[in-house]
């Protein structure tokens, strides 16, 4: 008789669990965009001087987009592109701000200018999929304008005259589906990704995905977040110079911190050290 008829088969593996924190995703109010943006002026008037020193780097880099797309608007994608490199960078240091007036800790320009350096491979990561996104973006645009524009490429001065121009009703709907499908996926991807990565340190893939499941558990009102932030950079933007974003560009940045830490909660009760 063989032994092996003897022997118990071992029972199946069952992985350990993970050491690392777990989070939890909050169910959001309507009424949370407002508050988040209510805790984002709160921190921009507490430290005024550090958050117009922001805005004015993104008032900056909304004028030399609009000068390279009146001068040239073939270049104007690849400036969008270094725009989307440069502005989650300027974002962190107002994150950081925001965080550790939540710690109760004193913020400063110098610390928050140079928060990212201790997470320059996640931030590298999560930017480099942002900006194959953007440039994925411009191509599925090249494609519309190809495809559906029927009275000729603009000049820059006349583009607005073309889009609404009636014949091109099959292009503003093509262009409007195709450019709010990649506008969500960045949002979804974005919209409490990097806030994370700068609270616990976490790697670029858990943070998208983190909050790409914040939108989607929430996705009215993440929405509606998603609105404010567009409707008010519009509104800075229409005002002469586009001087509106030497204020809504830090009142966003430090609502987006509000925002990450009103849809994750973390289930070890304890805030990671500053670096």
């Amino acid at each position: 008789m063989s032994n092996f008829q003897d022997e118990v088969p071992p029972p199946p593996y069952i992985p350990p669990p993970s050491e690392g924190p777990s989070r939890e995703i909050t169910s959001l109010a309507w009424s949370a965009p407002w508050f988040w943006l209510r805790l984002g002026w709160r921190d921009f008037t507490a430290h005024p001087g550090v958050g117009l020193s922001y805005g004015a780097a993104f008032w900056c880099m909304a004028l030399i987009l609009a000068a390279v797309f009146q001068a040239k608007p073939e270049f104007t994608m690849t400036m969008a592109s270094g725009c989307l490199l440069v502005g989650p960078f300027l974002a962190m240091g107002l994150y950081d701000i925001s965080r550790r007036r939540t710690l109760g800790l004193i913020p400063s320009f110098a610390a928050s200018a140079t928060c990212w350096k201790s997470h320059l491979r996640s931030m590298g990561m999560l930017v480099g999929v942002l900006i194959v996104l953007e440039l994925l973006w411009g191509r599925a645009s090249l494609v519309v304008i190809a495809v559906f524009f029927n009275t000729g490429m603009p000049s820059s001065a006349g583009v607005i005259q073309a889009v609404f121009n009636p014949d091109n009703l099959e292009f503003v709907l093509a262009y409007t589906v195709v450019g709010g499908i990649f506008a969500t996926l960045v949002f979804a991807i974005s919209a409490v990704s990097i806030p994370m990565i700068l609270d616990r340190d976490t790697d670029a893939i858990s943070a998208a995905i983190t909050s790409i499941t914040v939108v989607l558990e929430n996705t009215g009102v993440m929405l509606l977040w998603g609105a404010w932030i567009a409707g008010l950079t519009a509104m800075a933007l229409l005002l002469p110079w586009a001087l509106g974003l030497l204020l809504v560009g830090p009142v966003l940045g430090h609502a987006s911190w509000h925002a990450y830490r009103g849809s994750v909660r973390w289930l070890d009760q304890r805030e990671p050290p500053v670096a």
